[in-house]
Formats: C-alpha cells, structure tokens, sequence
C-alpha cells in the first residue's frame, strides 16, 4: 500500500496542497490504492508535501511522484495524445502551478483575514504554549517565499490582474474539450485541476475565488474532476 504524506482534509477540500492533491489524482487516475498519513517536514525528502512511500521507498515531490508511477507500474499518462496537445497540456500546467498557485498562496497567506479563517488553523495541533511562536516563524517563511518568488512584491490589485489574465489564457486551452488536451484525461490534468479546485473549492471566500468563478469551462472541469476523484470523501 502506497502512503501520501501530506496530511488530512482542511478548508473544505480533499487537501488544503494543490500538489497533494495532484498526486491523489495521479494514484486515482493509475488505479493504485493508498492511504494518507501526516508529514513529517524533517524527514521529507526535500523538505516539501507531498512525499510517498512505496514499500519502503521514499519519493518525494509530486513531479517525480508521477515519475515513479509511470516507472514501476507502468502507468501511461499521456497514452493516446499527440506530442502538440501534450506541449500545450505541460505550459498549461506550469502556469497553473507556477502562476495561479502563488496567487492562491499570496490570497491565503498575505491577508489577515483569510490567514486566520485558513492556514492559521493548520497549527492547531501544536501546543498551546508554542503556537503563536510556531504561526507567526512559519507565516513569516511563506511571506519570506512569496517575495523571492515575486508575487508578493506587486500591489493586491496587479496580482489579481495577473491571474485574470492567466485565467483567460487557460479558459481558451480548455475551450470546449472535456480534459485539458482534448477527450481524454492526460497527466497534466492532475496538476491543473489540483489547483482550480484549490481556488474554487476553498472554503475561504476570496477576490480571486470570485473571479474564478466567471469561467464557465474552468467551473465545469474542475466539477468533473471532483465527480470523478473526489465524489466519495472516503476516497480522499
């Protein structure tokens, strides 16, 4: 049995990590039954959720997570898309972890409010006597990432201005297909709908949530990505 270390269900989702949740879809989508388990930071391979273990093997990342599937169980991703679709199926999964995240990220992280109806609750578990400490280093790691990343050394207003645009351009690759390369589901679909599911789904209200949710296509492909991995919460 295959073990997702990335922690338990929060803020209304499957997991409140989009790359956990894309390794979830991964293992649906392969067929491959697993369990989730808390992580632990200090012994994740790179230091980052989620990791796996595999019978004794430690893999970590959810790219190379994909990697090790393809590799030992011989599970095809991409079987039946041609090398073009498949292209534009990758940008659109680099945007979306590497754009469309850092916003949700920012939106979470960045805004008291959303921080203390969110992440601020993932310290819970920590004693009493520590937790404001342990909240306050870790919510000044993420902000310290955010401005080496760079979405954070723009004003709220030109940050949303950016993720409409990004939204456009992943509204017009979706068009009218089913899955983001065309009928059928490929790898990069996991990526993809990880994160809109983040936005969309996220029991915090916020600007960009509600932005979001004024692209038609994007709301009906991430409700079919929740109807198909997520429709039973035992599943999660």
């Amino acid at each position: 049995m295959i073990t997702v270390h990335g922690g338990k269900p929060m803020l209304g989702l499957p997991n409140p990590s989009p790359f956990v949740m894309k390794t979830y879809i991964h293992l649906k989508m392969a067929g491959l039954e697993y369990t989730w388990a808390e992580a632990s930071f200090t012994k994740a391979p790179k230091g980052k959720i989620p990791y796996i273990n595999d019978d004794g093997q430690i893999i970590g990342d959810s790219h190379f997570i994909r990697r090790h599937i393809e590799k030992k169980y011989g599970f095809d991703f991409d079987k039946g898309h041609s090398a073009e679709a498949l292209a534009i199926a990758t940008m659109a999964e680099r945007m979306a972890e590497e754009r469309l995240y850092w916003v949700m990220v920012y939106e979470r992280w960045a805004i008291d409010e959303n921080f203390k109806k969110g992440p601020a609750k993932f310290f819970d578990a920590a004693p009493a006597p520590i937790r404001p400490a342990v909240k306050a280093l870790i919510r000044r790691k993420v902000k310290k990432a955010m401005w080496a990343q760079g979405i954070s050394r723009h004003t709220y207003k030109d940050i949303l201005e950016l993720a409409q645009i990004d939204l456009n351009a992943l509204s017009t690759i979706l068009g009218k297909n089913q899955w983001i390369a065309g009928d059928n589901l490929c790898g990069a679909d996991a990526a993809v709908l990880a994160v809109l599911m983040g936005i969309l789904y996220c029991e915090i209200d916020t600007d960009f949530q509600k932005i979001s949710r004024k692209y038609a296509n994007l709301n009906a492909y991430a409700k079919r990505g929740i109807d198909l991995y997520f429709h039973d919460s035992s599943l999660w």
